[in-house]
């Protein structure tokens, strides 16, 4: 089970969790984000990867991005179509796409396929694309039955340990790749505690 830590945009900060060796990043380049990005984030070990977040952008600004941040993966968080994120994989980046869930998702309903993503990032659908701070239920996981793998997101705290780790044992989450926090382990918007991270990890390094 892989962690991602994802709304960076602190140098300082982002250097001082690397020293973790979380497995990924995240950046977020959407400029309507309280944790948009503007800086370059630089001397990040090359073992931890390093995701840009977009928000229906242009394609060009996307590979420019990935060009300019050395961006491992890249993560679509709007309304990009299976066609858009083919064209995205087509420049050799690995794509994850957001899905985001509530009680009406119908698993069988979505277009994308591991011929467009490589990832898909289950969220709380919210006002935001993302970022909204609240988990979902994830027993509705038991109908996703795709082989693409997934990121669990949505508002994960220290406080859904013992449910997490339930889960993690379930089958609904024999594709869970990899546990996405935010918000629940910030001082700030973008500064995270490096203390909670840490208490995190090693829960999840013991389910490994």
């Amino acid at each position: 089970m892989k962690l991602k830590i994802c709304g960076m945009n602190n140098q300082e900060n982002t250097l001082s969790i690397s020293e973790l060796q979380p497995d990924f990043l995240g950046f977020i380049f959407w400029k309507d984000s309280i944790r948009f990005c503007e800086e370059i984030i630089e001397n990040i070990p090359d073992d931890i990867l390093k995701v840009g977040i977009f928000v229906d952008a242009d394609y060009n600004d996307i590979v420019d991005k990935v060009i300019a941040h050395k961006l491992n993966l890249v993560q679509l968080h709007g309304n990009e179509s299976p066609d858009f994120c083919t064209e995205i994989r087509k420049t050799n980046i690995k794509v994850i796409k957001s899905i985001k869930i509530d009680n009406e998702l119908n698993f069988n309903e979505l277009n994308y396929n591991k011929d467009c993503v490589d990832y898909f990032i289950f969220d709380t659908k919210g006002e935001l694309p993302g970022g909204n701070g609240t988990t979902f239920e994830w027993e509705i996981l038991n109908d996703y039955n795709e082989d693409i793998p997934f990121f669990l997101s949505g508002g994960i705290s220290l406080n859904d340990w013992p449910k997490l780790e339930k889960f993690l044992q379930s089958k609904a989450a024999k594709n869970c790749f990899a546990i996405d926090i935010n918000s629940q382990f910030e001082e700030e918007p973008g500064i995270k505690n490096k203390q909670k991270i840490k208490e995190f990890q090693e829960k999840l390094n013991q389910m490994r």
